[in-house]
Order: C-alpha cells, then sequence, then structure tokens
C-alpha cells in the first residue's frame, strides 16, 4: 500500500489527526478531571466545616452515639453527601450511609491524620464499606480548644467521572467525525497530487516503449505543474536528437549498404558486431551467420587473421594486400583499433583489388605483347635495310625482292595501327554506330563468301545455316561484317586441313544469336577469360599471323549494340564463339 504515492500522502496525514485529536481528548479530559476535582474538593472541605459547626453544640453537651447518629442522617441527607463523625480516638459516632457499630476505627484514615495535624484533610481512595471510590474532606471539631471529634463529608468520585465521561464521549465523536473528514480530505488531496503524476509515470513509460511524441497538458503552476514542463521539454529534446541519430544512422546504414568496400567491426574478443553486403560477398558468408562468431571463422583466411592478431598486439592500424584462394580474390586489409565508452574494438576495411589487379596485368600484357608485335616487323625491317645497305642494291632482282618483304612488314605495321585507332574510337564512343533493321544474310552472307576461297585453299568446308523466318536485327551492318569477318577468319585459321567452319543463327527471346564453330586446335580453360583481351593470344604457335585484335574489337562493336559475345571451347576439340544482337524495332 505505501508503494502509491497517494497512500504515503493521506496515511501520514490521517495519523497526524487522530493522534491531534487523541491528545487533545485526553489533555481536556485531564483538564476537566482535575477542574472537576479541585471544584469537589473545595465543596467537601466546605460541607465538613458546616458539619463541624452544626455538630459542635451536640458534641459540646457530651452527646454519644444515639443521639449523634440521628442528626448525621439528617445532615447528609440535607447535603446529599456522605457525614461521618468520628471522634478524637477514632471511633466512628456517627455516619450518614452505614450503621457506626459496624465500622471500624477510623483513626489512621488519611484524611483523619490531616485534619488533625493540618486543621483539613483531603484524600480519595477506594471505600471498603461502600464498595467504590470516594472523595473524603475531614475538619476537626473542637469545644474549649480542645479536639473531640472529626467531622468528615464524602461524595463518590461519579460525580466527577460523568462529566468527564461525558466530555469524552462528545470530544471523541468529534474527533471521529474530524477523523473521517481528515480520510477523506487526505485521499482527495493525495489523489489530486497522484494523479498527474500517474500520468506522468504513464507518459514517460510511453516514451520508454518508443512512443516520443507523448506530451502531457497540465494547467496547473505548482511543481508538478513545473515537472510537466520539464518532461515535455526533456521528450521535445529527446525526439530530437532521436531524430538526428536516426538521420545518421540511416545515412550510414545507407553508405555501409551501397559501399564497394566490405566492412566489419570486432568487439575485443574478434566477435564480429557488424557486417555490411560487401563484405559478406567478397568472404562469401551472410549477415546471419557471421554475426556474433569469431572474426577467425567468419574470414577463414590465415593472412587476415593474422593482420588482426597484429593490430590488436600492436594497437596501431594495419594494412597488408592479401590475395585469397577464393575466388582469386585479391585484397588489401585495413584493421584499425578505436575505442568507445569503457569497450574497446576494431574496424576491418576490406578493398577488392581484383579489378585493379586485373587490369594492371592486362596493361603489362598489353605494353608485352605490342613490344613483342612491333619488334618482329621492326627487326625485319632493320634486316632488309642492312641487307640493302650492304649491297643488296646492286643486284636488281634481290633488292626488288627485299623491298616487297619490306612493304610487307609496312602493310602489317600500317594494319596494326589501324587496327588499333578502330580499337581506340570504338572504346572511346568517337565510332558512331548508325542502327537500322537489317536482315541477318547482309550481316552473314557477304563476310563468309569473301572468306570461302581462303577455307577451300586450306582444305575446309565451311558451311552457312540461316533459318528463313529470321527477324531483322537492329545494327550497323558494316561494324556486324567485321565480326563476322574475325570469327570466321580465326576458325579459318586455327582449323586444321579437313576440318569443317560451321556458321548458324536462330533467335532467341528478343535477340538473335549468330554462332561461329570449327572442328580446330581450341583454347586452354585457363586463357578462355582473357581471349577477348587487346594483344592477348592463347597459343603463340598457333597465332600465326595477326595482332591479337579481333576478337578485342569484335567484343566492343557487339557490346556497343547491346548484346554479349562468350566463347566456349575445349583444347583440341575447336572452339565455338557466340555473339547476340537486338531485334529491330517493330
Amino acid at each position: 500500500m505505501f508503494r502509491s504515492i497517494r497512500w504515503r500522502i493521506a496515511v501520514p496525514y490521517v495519523v497526524l489527526i487522530l493522534v491531534s485529536t487523541t491528545a487533545l481528548t485526553l489533555y481536556f479530559s485531564g483538564s476537566l478531571r482535575e477542574e472537576h476535582t479541585a471544584e469537589l474538593r473545595t465543596q467537601l472541605v466546605a460541607e465538613a466545616r458546616w458539619v463541624a459547626d452544626a455538630a459542635q453544640p451536640t458534641l459540646d453537651s457530651g452527646a454519644k452515639a444515639e443521639t449523634i447518629g440521628p442528626a448525621t442522617q439528617r445532615w447528609g441527607e440535607l447535603l446529599a453527601s456522605r457525614v461521618t463523625i468520628i471522634r478524637a480516638d477514632g471511633v466512628v459516632l456517627g455516619d450518614s450511609d452505614q450503621d457506626p457499630a459496624t465500622m471500624e476505627n477510623h483513626l489512621g484514615r488519611p484524611e483523619v491524620q490531616q485534619a488533625l495535624s493540618q486543621g483539613v484533610g483531603v484524600s480519595t481512595r477506594y471505600s471498603q464499606t461502600l464498595g467504590y471510590d470516594m472523595m473524603y474532606a475531614a475538619v476537626p471539631v473542637e469545644v474549649n480548644g480542645k479536639v473531640v471529634a472529626i467531622a468528615r463529608a464524602a461524595l463518590p468520585l461519579t460525580q466527577v467521572e460523568a462529566p468527564v465521561a461525558r466530555l469524552r464521549s462528545t470530544l471523541l465523536a468529534a474527533s471521529l467525525v474530524t477523523a473521517l473528514l481528515a480520510v477523506f480530505l487526505a485521499v482527495l488531496i493525495a489523489e489530486r497530487t497522484a494523479r498527474p503524476i500517474r500520468r506522468l509515470t504513464r507518459a514517460a513509460e510511453r516514451v520508454a516503449e518508443g512512443d516520443l511524441n507523448t506530451r502531457l497538458f497540465l494547467t496547473t503552476r505548482d511543481e508538478v505543474g513545473q515537472l510537466a514542463d520539464a518532461f515535455n521539454h526533456m521528450a521535445d529534446q529527446l525526439h530530437e536528437k532521436v531524430a538526428t541519430l536516426g538521420g545518421e544512422r540511416s545515412r550510414l546504414a545507407a553508405v555501409l549498404e551501397h559501399m564497394a568496400d566490405g566492412v566489419l567491426i570486432t568487439d575485443g574478443g574478434g566477435h564480429v558486431q557488424l557486417i555490411n553486403p560487401a563484405a559478406s560477398r567478397l568472404l562469401s558468408t551472410t549477415e546471419e551467420s557471421a554475426l556474433g562468431r569469431s572474426f577467425a571463422q567468419v574470414v577463414r583466411n590465415y593472412r587476415l587473421i593474422e593482420l588482426w592478431q597484429n593490430c590488436r598486439d600492436a594497437g596501431k592500424e594495419q594494412i597488408a594486400a592479401v590475395e585469397t584462394d577464393r575466388l582469386g580474390l585479391f585484397l588489401q586489409a585495413i584493421v584499425t583499433p578505436f575505442h568507445e565508452a569503457d569497450s574497446s574494438g576494431y574496424l576491418v576495411i576490406l578493398q577488392d583489388l581484383t579489378q585493379i589487379r586485373r587490369l594492371e596485368t592486362v596493361r603489362r600484357d598489353f605494353i608485352s605483347n605490342i613490344s613483342h608485335e612491333l619488334r618482329t616487323p621492326l627487326a625485319a625491317l632493320k634486316a632488309l635495310v642492312d641487307t640493302l645497305r650492304d649491297g643488296a642494291l646492286e643486284d636488281p632482282p634481290a633488292a626488288e625482292r627485299f623491298l616487297n618483304r619490306m612493304e610487307t612488314e609496312v602493310d602489317a605495321l600500317t594494319q596494326m595501327v589501324q587496327e588499333l585507332l578502330e580499337l581506340s574510337r570504338i572504346e572511346s564512343g568517337r565510332a558512331p554506330l548508325h542502327l537500322a533493321p537489317v536482315p541477318v544474310p547482309e550481316v552473314v552472307l557477304p563476310p563468309v563468301e569473301r572468306l570461302r576461297s581462303q577455307a577451300e585453299r586450306a582444305g575446309l568446308t565451311l558451311t552457312v545455316t540461316l533459318p528463313p523466318d529470321l527477324p531483322p536485327l537492329q545494327a550497323d551492318a558494316e561494324r556486324i561484317q567485321q565480326v563476322v569477318t574475325n570469327l570466321v577468319h580465326n576458325a579459318v585459321k586455327f582449323t586444321p586441313p579437313g576440318g569443317q567452319v560451321s556458321v548458324w543463327a536462330e533467335r532467341t527471346g528478343d535477340e538473335v544469336v549468330i554462332r561461329v564453330q570449327d572442328t580446330g586446335v581450341g583454347i586452354p580453360s585457363d586463357d578462355l577469360p582473357r581471349i577477348f583481351e587487346r594483344f592477348y593470344k592463347a597459343d603463340r604457335a598457333r597465332s600465326g599471323g595477326g595482332t591479337g585484335l579481333g576478337l578485342a574489337i569484335a567484343r566492343h562493336i557487339v557490346q556497343a549494340h547491346g548484346g554479349r559475345i562468350w566463347v566456349e571451347s575445349v583444347e583440341g576439340q575447336g572452339s565455338t564463339f557466340y555473339f547476340s544482337l537486338p531485334l529491330a524495332l517493330s
């Protein structure tokens, strides 16, 4: 019960009222009792003196008990009190309520002793004769200056207790009414005080549950009203802070969600607390399976684990390039320690440098390949020039033959430069496409027919299969003919005599797929991913002539049309090149 502020206010208030009224009742009762007792004492002393004066003539004549007894009864009836005449030696001569003969000697009574010694004696005690409390007042009766008897008047204390009891009853009734009113007022006041506090409590609970729009509207200007104003101000500030933090958290989540670099956060013990989608992709895991697990279980790479341990031991940022076994990834890992409140953790950033490394490899191979391609004709030209200078000019037939060979090498260099320029223009978008609806035979048959004689000289069978119901393509006819020419030329060049080269076309969904298949030497599986790179030659022993740019040009042309190009090959069993082109708009 005392957990409620209502009762904690009401109960002490009621107890205070009850204690106060009880104390007042006791105080007024005691005061009234003392006042009535004093009045009764004064009355009894006066009555005892009156009895003494009335009894003096009788006692002066030497009256005995037989004569004093009736007089005592008359005095008692007259005064409405108990009247007793006691001889100086303590013998009771007369009593208005009892037979003196049956009464014991009263010399030892306190009021008698006080009267003999002090002139007036008053005492209150329980009367053994009457059986209830009495107040006694006694004065001496003197005859000729000598005390011959004691006159005593007595009244029961009920005359004092009765008004005291009436006053006590009245005060108790008033106290009860006051207590009831106090309880009602205390509960009412406590309820009015507790009600806004309960409303404040419910509002605080709603705010704790996430309802930051909760507000209190109190009209009072007391401390509770001030508390409500403070609560509303706090809720406004909290709402603003949460909104700010929510916006920052959303922006941070968006950054982590879409950034290309992988991000992990671990606690001091190495357990993953956060992982973004990029890190999940790089580590071939999911957020659900990674959170809460150890860093070693998630990354499963000893170099990354060692890098994290070095950061933990040194307390400094650690950076290292790590090549993983999974999918040939090449990562730059950065592990940075951080401290937050009383805890520490580690930020791990994984940057995927696989593409950059691949491009670096392509660039290096490009430089190596173009250097090789240029060195051969340049060396040949240098040798031919030296030969002519050494005397071949004096031999016209030999000089003619050397000049023809020089012209061939220059043509090869010219072709290489032209193809490089063409590839550069296509890659940079400076070679515009003239797109128009083109029938499939128009882009396939002309290049095949131009290369048919070459295939026949090589002892190959060249066939073309084109369904009659193929829809037209949305393409630049000249550019697509160049793609078909490159693919068929490569197929003829790398197919041994007696082999076959087939060109097919078929519709697949919203595009047409053109296929060039040969029964040649095929391509090693390790070289397939790089076959469309510039100057890349899978096998120089079978590469023959050429610049190594044909497939790169074909790829860029097809991609510029919105199509795809790919290859399937088994070494020693031939190759099949595919490329797709979109259908013409209807």
